[in-house]
């Protein structure tokens, strides 16, 4: 894989945990777990794809990991402003049920 492909991985990963640390306190024990939980997969993710711990992938890969969390948290925030119920701490969960509810509404 090259650094793109690792990109947009290490952001569509730290999407869900985005959204779960916009639903906590912050710096509660949950916000630091939200924000480090993804960073033993993103080094694995390295070095599976031969990617390798050059200078200039660090950027790049930090940069898309918070942005991937900043959008998660944003999303969020979106979702409780719309009222689109229901909203946990998350995504996949909250997908998930927003699917049921519009294939109930379909029937």
């Amino acid at each position: 894989m090259n650094l793109f492909e690792d990109a947009v991985i290490v952001f569509i990963l730290n999407l869900p945990f985005g959204y779960w640390r916009a639903n906590v306190k912050k710096f509660s024990f949950q916000w630091i777990l939200a924000v480090h939980i993804p960073v033993p997969f993103v080094i694995v993710l390295r070095l599976i794809s031969g990617l390798g711990f050059g200078f200039i992938t660090y950027p790049i890969l930090v940069g898309v990991f918070f942005f991937g969390q900043y959008l998660g948290g944003k999303f969020l925030h979106w979702r409780e402003n719309n009222h689109l119920l229901p909203i946990t701490s998350c995504l996949v969960w909250d997908m998930v049920k927003a699917a049921e509810s519009s294939l109930k509404r379909l029937r």
